[in-house]
């Protein structure tokens, strides 16, 4: 029960913070306890059985359109090597879900560079991942609007493409995709 009413404050709020998300839930249910909480990985699977229950149609739809979205900008950033990560590629993005993609360079302003050179407007921010070696790395990044979605593109070294950092759901490498496999998630959803 708590999964779930995480998984609807999470969907309906906004929220990506999926502790803060648990915490809000264990106040509005009178749970005391923070030991039994639930885990990050029930949670997600939680949010996608919300959005199958209440989204169904509407959800695919949304789906689709940040897919497309995805596929565009992955191809706009094509000299990156973009691959998809998150909700997006999960099936578990909403509304206020941004198109998140990890993209490698030798230089975060070479990125900078290449989205200024085809005109697109962008705001830089920073973000910290945990790698394999349980340390938190911060990895630059820049947010812009493209195909009607927002896109968030972290760059990470170049040979970076072959080390994942931990997913915050379940702490295994995240799962990353090319513009191929996003293709077929398209003709699959």
């Amino acid at each position: 029960m708590l999964a779930q009413e995480a998984a609807r404050i999470i969907v309906d709020h906004g929220i990506r913070d999926f502790r803060l998300a648990k915490q809000k839930a264990a106040d509005r249910l009178g749970v005391l306890s923070r030991g039994s909480l639930p885990g990050n990985a029930e949670i997600e699977a939680a949010v996608a059985e919300h959005l199958q229950l209440f989204g169904r149609e509407s959800h695919a739809d949304h789906l689709r359109l940040m897919r497309v979205a995805a596929l565009s900008a992955m191809d706009l950033l094509a000299s990156f090597t973009p691959r998809l990560v998150g909700p997006v590629l999960t099936g578990t993005a909403d509304e206020n879900s941004a198109v998140n993609l990890h993209v490698f360079a030798d230089s975060p302003e070479f990125v900078a560079h290449e989205l200024a050179e085809i005109g697109i407007t962008f705001k830089p921010y920073e973000r910290r991942l945990k790698s394999r070696r349980n340390q938190l790395e911060t990895f630059a990044g820049f947010e812009f609007h493209h195909g009607h979605s927002t896109i968030e593109a972290t760059v990470f070294p170049v040979d970076g493409i072959r080390q994942a950092p931990m997913s915050p759901i379940d702490g295994k490498p995240m799962k990353r995709v090319d513009s191929a496999a996003v293709q077929l998630l398209l003709e699959h959803i």
